[in-house]
């Protein structure tokens, strides 16, 4: 089984790392031709608004839709922006795989980062895990078919919608593994690719 990261800005060694502690073979994605062998997708924290303009320029666009419509994706931080399908800010312009209105840098500048301790409910399930918001987005509203794993100050954190999931911090900063599992489990039950 083998997941992608998107690496055209940001942070991503980290969540290949986390991939490898999992026994996932994670692959680099910079161009189209760079999806064919995955069967899950990782697209990670950086500034939104370049990765936004990146992935136009690397003719990822539409490729990486398509490929949200079979296979699972994780976005953390301006990856849960970039898969929004609509952001509160022009700059960007999302992929629109979740189902979530999102506004950018909505807790404030770096200096107001944070690191909480929350709890998250999965399938009947709880855990508590840290949760590192840098610069992060705030979940405005959520469609009725996504749903809400974890809030904080009243806003959605984590949410899964079919086969993704989405969340405002950066697991992999603190070593958190459980999202990725969540996100590509189902894969080593049916690791052939269609």
């Amino acid at each position: 089984m083998s997941i992608g990261v998107l690496e055209l800005q940001g942070d991503f060694e980290k969540h290949h790392q986390i991939l490898h502690t999992l026994g996932m073979e994670s692959i680099a994605v910079r161009s189209p031709s760079d999806l064919d062998e995955l069967e899950g997708l990782v697209i990670p924290g950086g500034e939104s608004t370049t990765v936004s303009l990146l992935i136009d320029r690397n003719k990822l666009r539409e490729p990486l839709k398509a490929f949200a419509d079979i296979y699972p994706v994780l976005g953390t931080c301006a990856g849960l922006i970039l898969m929004a399908r609509k952001v509160l800010d022009t700059k960007v312009n999302p992929l629109g795989i979740l189902n979530v209105v999102v506004r950018r840098n909505a807790y404030g500048r770096q200096i107001h980062s944070t690191t909480e301790e929350l709890t998250f409910f999965e399938d009947g399930n709880s855990f508590s895990c840290p949760t590192t918001m840098i610069r992060a987005p705030r979940i405005d509203s959520t469609g009725s078919s996504t749903e809400v794993l974890g809030s904080w100050k009243g806003h959605p954190v984590a949410v899964r919608e079919d086969r993704h999931i989405g969340l405002v911090f950066h697991p992999e900063l603190d070593g958190v593994t459980h999202f990725h599992q969540l996100a590509f489990q189902g894969i080593k039950k049916n690791s052939t690719r269609k």
